[in-house]
């Protein structure tokens, strides 16, 4: 079950301005593939991917966390080397704002700082604020942000989002001009239950499919 994410009072304040949505809400893409939406093709072109690991990815969609990923990709027998290899190419993004430890641990060159920083400047509101706060640990090497922001995900606001923000994450399947129409067709969203009601409609072949939708979104 979709467990309901709602912003108190005091958390939507701090947020300021910025509380709309300004700024893109997925982080730059530079050719990462998304598991949940990429073609057999693509996956079998990767390293260490066969028929088989292919298969297993598509039984277990939606993946709902880079670490479910990892463990399967383990139980596959696909070493801890070439995993973190292969996360190079292919990751499931992590949420700034609610992703776990584990999940940041995986992001190729993050460690133990990048973990650090990327919660101490929670609640993250847009990239340009990324690349700010990011950006003083890296000025000889800006680049590395660029690099680190392409695995992870800010969560728009179902409420007030605008076209162009939700539009950021029409390369993994979510921010598609479908999507972009439902989702503002059944404003006001007051619950996870209504999102799990109302958008579930449209995936009854697929009903998991909700959930992966809902991991991007918060309702203020």
């Amino acid at each position: 079950m979709i467990q309901f994410r709602r912003l108190g009072l005091a958390a939507v304040l701090a947020l300021g301005p910025a509380a709309s949505g300004a700024g893109a809400q997925l982080g730059r893409q530079q050719g990462l593939v998304e598991p949940n939406v990429a073609p057999d093709s693509v996956l079998l072109r990767l390293p260490y991917m066969n028929q088989a690991i292919v298969q297993a990815i598509k039984d277990a969609r939606p993946i709902l966390s880079v670490v479910t990923l990892d463990s399967l990709l383990a139980a596959k027998g696909i070493a801890k080397p070439q995993r973190d290899s292969l996360y190079t190419r292919m990751f499931v993004h992590v949420d700034l704002n609610r992703g776990t430890d584990a999940e940041f641990l995986l992001i190729p060159g993050a460690g133990q700082r990048m973990l650090r920083e990327f919660k101490e400047y929670r609640p993250w509101t847009s990239f340009e604020q990324f690349h700010r706060e990011i950006g003083k640990y890296f000025r000889a090497n800006p680049g590395e942000v660029t690099r680190l922001e392409q695995y992870v995900f800010i969560p728009f606001d179902l409420n007030s989002a605008g076209d162009s923000v939700i539009a950021t994450f029409a390369s993994i399947g979510v921010g598609t001009p479908r999507w972009i129409r439902e989702f503002k067709e059944y404003r006001p969203w007051t619950s996870a239950e209504q999102f799990q009601r109302e958008i579930g409609k449209y995936v009854r072949g697929n009903p998991r499919e909700v959930n992966r939708l809902w991991r991007y979104a918060v309702i203020r």
